[in-house]
């Protein structure tokens, strides 16, 4: 498909610098593309009773990483050429996979160092690497001196939290973003990005969907840097994904499965647990155990095994994220209901409101 049918104008008012306050607060737009009228403004506060008991609420427990990382390429054991590198995969112990400018400068070998400052003389809050391989967008593979807890405990130190660009563009990152840039149920540390549709979700909201009947189940899919990347191709086709590294348990999967069985409803929270669970999905819908690496790329056309709903915050014009929410609730709809956000004021992107969508049957 063109990439151009996926395009919009977004207004810079509409791009949330903050999140709402209270989190449950965000306005939530319900999209029902087979029923009339197809839109509906609630808030996310309101979602216990848009939900039936016996529905699930299927979570991403990835933890955001500090994965932002400034330093400067050595020469002769001193500091040289400043570089920034954004983890987005790990691939060992001692090795991550980045996304590094200026990209075209740095070579194979070459030694960078993040944190401490340009002295070598210092080895307090520094981090050594070395550029073992290069791939195409400036990603580059870095195997750092340091290994497994020792290198968290690094990354922690030195690396700040990595807000997306169009964030970014706007303010600083902030000790605030520390706790707004995490979900209230993040667990599982490897995530560079935050998989921002459970940003608005608190314990008290949890308590109300308990007492609704509604189930919550977790699953981990480890968002990385490539989901801020923009869609440079002008077809579908010509678009790669980059990989994210994911798990579904067998607990979990026979839970998901029950529900099903039963009746019940599957409402996936953001756009990466959907992605994990059609990943993880058999050709029946049976959900499996899995655990691996998954750069599905879902568009208009593709046939969804899994969720029922799906709720997920408002996304880039021509973003990959924009093009599975136009496949799962069709694109003429989703190009309204963006159309009628726009026009009523709704804030967009991970700080921003959240909406509700039922599938397109």
């Amino acid at each position: 498909m063109r990439v151009d049918l996926f395009d919009f104008d977004l207004p810079e008012e509409r791009i949330a610098l903050r999140p709402a306050n209270p989190r449950e607060s965000a306005r939530l737009l319900v999209v029902r593309p087979d029923a009339a009228p197809t839109l509906a403004d609630f808030t996310v506060g309101n979602l216990p009773d848009l939900l039936q008991p016996g529905d699930a609420l299927v979570f991403n427990d990835t933890r955001v990483i500090p994965a932002q990382l400034e330093g400067f390429r050595l020469r002769d054991g001193a500091g040289e050429q400043p570089v920034s590198a954004t983890l987005h995969m790990r691939i060992a112990a001692n090795a991550w996979k980045a996304f590094a400018k200026p990209g075209k400068r740095i070579k194979t070998g070459d030694r960078i160092r993040f944190g401490g400052g340009q002295d070598s003389t210092c080895l307090a809050g520094q981090l050594d690497a070395t550029v073992t391989a290069k791939g195409e967008g400036g990603e580059v593979t870095l195997a750092f001196d340091l290994s497994g807890p020792a290198l968290d405990e690094a990354i922690a130190t030195v690396g700040h939290i990595p807000l997306p660009p169009y964030i970014a563009s706007k303010r600083p990152e902030d000790a605030e973003d520390r706790r707004d840039y995490q979900t209230i149920y993040a667990r599982e540390e490897g995530a560079v990005a935050a998989p921002t549709a459970g940003l608005h979700f608190t314990p008290d909201l949890f308590e109300q969907l308990a007492a609704r009947g509604v189930e919550r189940h977790f699953v981990t899919l480890h968002v990385g840097a490539g989901t801020f990347l923009p869609v440079k191709a002008d077809d579908t086709d010509d678009h790669r994904m980059h990989e994210e590294i994911g798990y579904v348990s067998p607990e979990t999967a026979a839970a998901l499965n029950a529900v099903k069985a039963r009746g019940g409803r599957i409402v996936s929270v953001g756009t990466t647990s959907l992605r994990l669970l059609e990943s993880a999905a058999a050709e029946d819908g049976t959900i499996m155990p899995w655990s691996g690496a998954t750069g599905i790329f879902i568009t208009p056309g593709y046939r969804f095994r899994t969720a029922d709903i799906l709720m997920t915050n408002f996304h880039l014009p021509k973003s990959t994220l924009f093009m599975l929410v136009s496949a799962f609730s069709g694109l003429e709809t989703m190009r309204g209901a963006y159309a009628h956000a726009i026009e009523t004021g709704y804030r967009f992107y991970s700080y921003g409101d959240s909406s509700l969508l039922f599938r397109k049957t």
